[in-house]
């Protein structure tokens, strides 16, 4: 369970290298001005990042999500494996149930992250900038707002994590059994690398107006004065301002991360058990903490983040 749980941590770490420049292109794209916006869309806003703050610009933020990974993949593994056994049958249903008790518990660790990763995505560069760092931007807006300004957003968060991690964990394991993911399989690899991929997709396409909502609230108050009562005055002064189409704002983004996020984690995690274990990775069985389906891989699960 350690040594799973140790391949988890580093194929996580790898997701998160990989994707963390588009989910900066995700934020900055939600979160800019109708009126004046900054970007024409994902492309562009790659190239004006690079070309004003360099490839680091991209990075901004990065030191939170790795911070936080090894609590967010003990909690989802942990949760996600105790809730399947304790529900008693290995079906989709509980699949989904375990998948979304674990999105809901993590938001504790993920809610101040994403946070901190929000604010230093977009506080500017160079000597004017706020915020020194993950740790130094949480501080600050615990000394300003106490508890309840270190975890805002939290609501949106919860309905976000909740279903989209369900909805992972479900498709997940409907897409395993459906590739046939055997013991001894030459493509056992590529298929749970598309198997990843494609989970992570559609657990993002299930909550993303959500997430719009999250990173709206979140990032509120960093330039001026805050405009948001909550989460319904958020989505209807979004909606009264951009129409419906501010709820797919920087979807492109999110979806080009998604795949190579979730492949990466994926690759990473089997290199790790391979060499760890000199075997070949095999599919489920007893040493896996998350409790996914006999048909399924002996690789824990990366979160859909």
């Amino acid at each position: 369970m350690a040594l799973d749980f140790l391949a988890g941590c580093a194929g996580g770490v790898a997701g998160v290298l990989v994707g963390h420049p588009f989910d900066t292109v995700k934020v900055r794209l939600q979160v800019q001005s109708v009126e004046k916006p900054q970007y024409r869309g994902t492309l562009h806003c790659f190239q004006a990042i690079i070309k004003q703050e360099s490839v680091l610009g991209l990075y901004k933020g990065l030191g939170s999500p790795l911070m936080g990974l090894t609590f967010i993949n003990a909690l989802v593994f942990g949760v996600q494996g105790n809730t399947l056994r304790a529900l008693g049958q290995d079906s989709p249903l509980n699949q989904f149930l375990a998948g979304a008790a674990a999105g809901a518990i993590q938001c504790v660790v993920c809610c101040p992250m994403e946070l901190a990763k929000t604010r230093l995505q977009l506080q500017d560069a160079g000597p004017a900038r706020t915020y020194r760092g993950s740790l130094d931007c949480l501080a600050q807006i615990y000394r300003r707002e106490g508890l309840r300004g270190v975890n805002r957003g939290m609501a949106s968060t919860l309905l976000r994590e909740t279903p989209s991690f369900g909805v992972y964990f479900l498709a997940y394991d409907v897409l395993t059994r459906a590739l046939g993911c055997e013991p001894g399989d030459r493509l056992l690899v590529p298929k749970l690398l598309l198997a990843g991929g494609t989970s992570g997709i559609l657990s993002w396409l299930s909550t993303y107006p959500v997430d719009v909502v999250k990173s709206r609230l979140q990032a509120d108050g960093l330039r001026g004065a805050p405009r948001y009562r909550g989460i319904v005055d958020c989505v209807r002064q979004s909606y009264r301002a951009e129409g419906w189409r501010v709820f797919t704002r920087g979807l492109a983004s999110t979806l080009l991360r998604a795949f190579p996020v979730n492949a990466a984690t994926f690759a990473t995690v089997t290199v790790a058990l391979t060499y760890a274990r000199g075997e070949e990775p095999r599919p489920e069985g007893e040493a896996v903490p998350a409790a996914a389906p006999p048909a399924g891989p002996a690789l824990p699960q990366p979160s859909s983040w």
